[in-house]
């Protein structure tokens, strides 16, 4: 699969996680993976779906503007740069979001998010 198609299914399938399971996420990350969330650094898979299920929210739904990618290193890593709007259950207006991944690929032919930048985009 070549770089922006692995990239979109990743992105599909993150976003679809999160709408629906945020604790499913926990199996896209590694207890060596970093989340920083509007600033806030998170490290470890357990702490980082702590945080994202803790979110003052329990409905939203992502809807994708833009997706990004390049290789990143001689290790077979991507980096996915995302934005997008999410629109939180019970708010008239949608949020505007930017989110990078560096992905890094496993023994098992897949993919894991080894770092995980988050920030709202306030105009």
């Amino acid at each position: 699969m070549d770089p922006d198609s692995l990239a979109k299914a990743f992105v599909e399938h993150y976003y679809t996680l999160f709408d629906a399971n945020r604790g499913a996420l926990a199996n896209l990350y590694q207890e060596g993976s970093m989340l920083t969330f509007e600033g806030q650094k998170i490290q470890g898979s357990q702490n980082i779906v702590a945080k994202l299920t803790s979110l003052p929210f329990q409905q939203c739904q992502h809807s994708i503007t833009t997706v990004d990618c390049q290789p990143s290193g001689p290790a077979g890593g991507m980096l996915v740069f995302v934005s997008g709007n999410l629109q939180l259950a019970g708010e008239q207006h949608a949020l505007k979001f930017s989110q990078m991944f560096h992905l890094m690929p496993t023994p098992q032919g897949s993919f894991y998010v080894f770092n995980d930048i988050f920030r709202l985009n306030y105009a």
